[in-house]
This record gives structure tokens, sequence and C-alpha cells, in this order.
């Protein structure tokens, strides 16, 4: 239920869009008929908790220390899954940390950002998969910094580009709270 509530909050939020004439270009290079906006979605508490009840129960039983956005889409969607993991039961204290698209100039220069320790057990968490490229680059970023990561989240999963594969090759777990298909599906019975 909740799935679908998921799916149905993309379209009444207007995240998920459609042009099959003009199409959109993706970070990827790639154009597509459809283009599904999370930070829009995300910035919704309706939606946002449900990403974060649905998120939280695909991870719940795993062991986790800390859970990274990458910046900066998914930086919201981190904090909201570490922020159901600690109101829901049984309780746990994620904690968060973001991960860089480019180290800053400045500062520590760090690719990873937060509270994290080498030898944590984290979830790289983000909110489109298209061809894996953005989660495997965090997930490398995030086992170089000494972090342990077997496992991935994505609001989204567009199916394309061998996304999917691409990311269980690096021998992690993907958990996608929907497919595009689910996206497509309930527009479809929206506007019929």
């Amino acid at each position: 239920m909740l799935k679908d509530d998921l799916a149905k909050a993309f379209v009444t939020t207007q995240s998920f869009k459609w042009d099959p004439a003009g199409g959109f270009k993706l970070a990827s290079g790639a154009t597509s008929p459809f283009y599904v906006d999370c930070r829009v979605l995300m910035a919704h508490p309706g939606p946002r908790h449900l990403v974060a009840q649905l998120a939280f129960e695909q991870l719940k039983s795993l062991s986790l220390d800390c859970i990274g956005g990458l910046e900066i889409g998914a930086i919201a969607i981190a904090t909201a899954i570490a922020d159901e993991a600690y109101r829901a039961g049984p309780r746990q204290e994620w904690r968060t940390f973001v991960v860089r698209k480019q180290p800053k100039d400045h500062g520590l220069g760090k690719l990873i950002e937060g509270a994290v320790q080498p030898g944590d057990r984290a979830v790289i968490v983000d909110d489109v998969l298209t061809s894996g490229g953005s989660i495997i680059k965090a997930v490398t970023a995030a086992r170089d910094a000494g972090l342990t990561v077997d496992y991935t989240v994505v609001i989204v999963d567009r199916k394309e580009h061998e996304g999917r594969a691409k990311v269980e090759a690096q021998g992690l777990t993907l958990f996608s709270l929907l497919t595009i298909d689910d996206l497509l599906a309930t527009r479809r019975k929206q506007d019929g």
C-alpha cells in the first residue's frame, strides 16, 4: 500500500514528468521521454515520510552504523531514513553523512563529510538509478574512506543502461522503492 501511495505522490506532486516529443536530458547524457524529480518529491512532508518508511522497511534487519546521501539530492533522503530508523522499532541510531561530487578546495577537502569512522557499516542512498555511475562513484568514495558498503537504496530504478547489473557487479545489494514501470502504470491510471 505504501508503495502505491508513493507512486501516486510522484504524479500529484508533479515529480514525474512525461514529454515523449521533446524528452529530457539526464545526468548520464541520455535523453528520455520521462523525468523523475525526487528533489520536488522530497520537498513534501507526506511523500518524504513514505520514502523513509519504505526504505526503513528494506533496511531495518541489516546491521548498519550510518547512511550516506549523494550531494545534493540524496542528503534529504538519507536524513529522512535515519530519522525514521530512530523513531520506528526496533530503534536504530544511524548517523548520516554526505558524499560530495568532488572534494572542496578548502577546509579538509574530503569527499565524505559527516560523523563516520573507518570500519563503519554504511548504506548509500540516491534518488534515481539510471546507469549506476553516480552510485558506484559514491560507494567507491565511501569504501576509500574506510567504510564497509554492501547495500544501496534508490527511490526509483529507471531500469535502463543496465544500471542495476552494474551496481550489483560491485558486490552491492540494491534496494529500489519503485521502478519506472510503477510510475508509468500509476500515471496511466490517473490519466485514464
